[in-house]
């Protein structure tokens, strides 16, 4: 047996790099693994390596204290930051007119679920026992399956709690969060039925939306020139008069075929290829003349259409015009492509590193563009390190600046998830113009979040396994599991069929703006499971950042009102 002492010391001393490490990756694997099953078609995901990490830590395989908080709060910083980073560039796009609905719908939602929390707290618990809120703010983001959120008030406790002894929400997190799951997905079958929706007839609705809507994707056209006004007026002349953004990528006159810039001058009976956002076509072509069924694109020229990778750090943040294509370079841009969705390329659009734009014109002159532009699929491969971490030191500095607020017993600060999130979201947006270059792929961007969120998980998890059975078997474990239920559906039972009968929305839109308001991909799995259409994905978009910010915000802001 002496043989495999090395083996027991590996085990059991728990101060050694070599334990510590051990620890994590068995508790991380084994979450991991056990996530991926599904029952009845749900599966936790990788929020079971907190139910690892309570196991661990309940039959004392554990680490030093001090360990612990550091990776717990390492990884939240990390999580929380390639969600900002992600959700960063969509942010403000959200609100548009059906996006401000859908957001106060899920505003509603979060406030709903924080005044069921409330409502139960003060039924069914004793208020003078000063840890059982913060426990019920533990049971309130298992049951909306907002791991950030439970990170937050964490973060929060320890400031409201500065000499320990803080509440290990964790455990009600556990006990609230697989019937949260199934909660999720339940109230949005009922829905269906409360409303009493038809399946077939909202896909045939979302059909012909399709076929009626304008939106700003590219619509291309071949036009003849009729309007005896255009004579002898220029490209820049017509463009300023109609004041509305196109591009003419190929102009014919008198049977030669030319790349037109601002300068180029119309005359009658010229033929030219239009690229307009759809809304703007019936416009255009009233002002300019009918359509053609030619297509010069298939005609034998000397002209390339190449699709072109921004890959360059200069350009990054540029507008199409600034970049004065036609004029410099003798091509024009036609489309642009950003995270797989195609834009009309409008002079003011900012250009970030990661799009693709569609240049037309002479094969050499495409190709000195694309040299420019960097064109360079490997560039990509790597994630921007730097910008990472100056968002993050950033995050760091402005989480930790003291809010006074008349009647709050300390000063308010966005902590540890907070600053770095909100800065997130705007180096997201706006780094581009402080020549920050935050373009990362999408799977570069999921392992970090991924590894912030295991090491967040499974620190939280081995933290509160040591007290986890007399809190569940003991304790209010069975309480914190029907009142997490409650906070679950009865907000969903409320926005749900107002979204439905006020507002008119479709059903698949609703079941994608619940799951994106609970930050909940397997209500978004089963959402879109039942469409056929990108309904509920495009309602999960819509309402996902603000609501992660709220959900993170909220939890602060509960915590250190009320918990302090």
């Amino acid at each position: 047996m002496e043989s495999f002492h090395w083996l027991k010391d590996l085990f059991m001393t728990t101060d050694s790099v070599a334990h510590i490490v051990l620890l994590y990756a068995i508790v991380i694997a084994i979450g991991v693994y056990l996530g991926k099953i599904k029952v009845f078609g749900v599966s936790l995901g990788v929020t079971f390596v907190l139910f690892a990490g309570i196991l661990a830590g309940h039959i004392g395989f554990t680490a030093p204290t001090p360990i612990l908080t550091f990776m717990q709060d390492f990884g939240l910083i990390l999580f929380v930051f390639m969600i900002g980073l992600q959700v960063g560039p969509g942010f403000f796009e959200s609100f548009g007119t059906a996006g401000i609905k859908l957001n106060g719908l899920a505003a509603t939602a979060i406030l709903l679920n924080i005044l069921v929390m409330f409502a139960c707290y003060y039924i069914f618990f004793d208020t003078s026992n000063s840890a059982n809120l913060p426990m019920m703010v533990g049971t309130l983001y298992g049951a909306v399956t907002n791991t950030p959120g439970l990170g937050a008030a964490n973060e929060a406790l320890n400031t409201a709690f500065p000499h320990g002894g803080a509440p290990q929400i964790a455990s009600a997190y556990a006990c609230a969060y697989p019937l949260g799951v199934l909660g999720i997905i339940g109230a949005i079958i009922l829905i269906r039925y409360i409303c009493n929706v038809k399946l077939e007839r909202e896909e045939e609705q979302l059909k012909e939306q399709e076929g009626t809507k304008t939106n700003k994707k590219p619509y291309k056209m071949h036009l003849e020139v009729t309007n005896k006004y255009l004579e002898g007026k220029t490209l820049l002349q017509v463009h300023d008069f109609l004041n509305r953004d196109f591009v003419v990528s190929r102009l014919v006159h008198q049977g030669e075929l030319c790349i037109p810039n601002r300068d180029t001058v119309f005359h009658v009976g010229d033929q030219m290829l239009i690229v307009c956002a759809e809304a703007d076509q019936e416009a255009i072509m009233a002002f300019i003349g009918p359509k053609l069924d030619i297509d010069f694109e298939q005609q034998d020229q000397p002209l390339v259409s190449k699709r072109i990778l921004i890959t360059n750090p200069k350009i990054n943040g540029k507008t199409l015009a600034s970049m004065h294509f036609s004029s410099v370079h003798g091509v024009n841009v036609t489309r642009l492509t950003r995270h797989g969705m195609d834009l009309f390329a409008s002079a003011g659009l900012p250009l970030q590193v990661g799009d693709k734009i569609m240049v037309v014109g002479p094969e050499d002159a495409v190709n000195r563009v694309a040299s420019q532009m960097g064109n360079s699929q490997s560039r990509l491969n790597a994630p921007n390190i730097a910008t990472i971490f100056v968002g993050i030191f950033l995050g760091l500095i402005f989480g930790s600046f003291p809010l006074v607020i008349p009647g709050m017993p300390v000063p308010v600060k966005l902590g540890l998830a907070g600053g770095p999130l909100i800065i997130a979201i705007l180096i997201g947006r706006y780094g581009y113009k402080i020549h920050l270059v935050t373009y990362t792929t999408t799977s570069a961007n999921m392992m970090l979040r991924e590894i912030g969120l295991v090491l967040f998980l499974a620190s939280v998890g081995i933290k509160a396994g040591a007290g986890f059975l007399e809190t569940v078997v003991e304790g209010d474990g069975l309480l914190y599991v029907l009142t997490g239920f409650l906070i679950t559906i009865i907000p969903i039972l409320i926005v749900g069929p107002i979204a439905r009968i006020r507002y008119k929305f479709n059903y698949f839109t609703i079941a994608g703006m619940i799951a994106g308001t609970y930050t909940d991909p397997p209500a978004l799995a089963y959402s879109n499971s039942i469409c056929s259409k990108e309904a509920p994905a495009v309602g999960y978009s819509t309402v996902y950042p603000l609501s992660m910010f709220l959900r993170i915000f909220t939890a602060q802001i509960i915590v250190l009102f009320f918990c302090g």
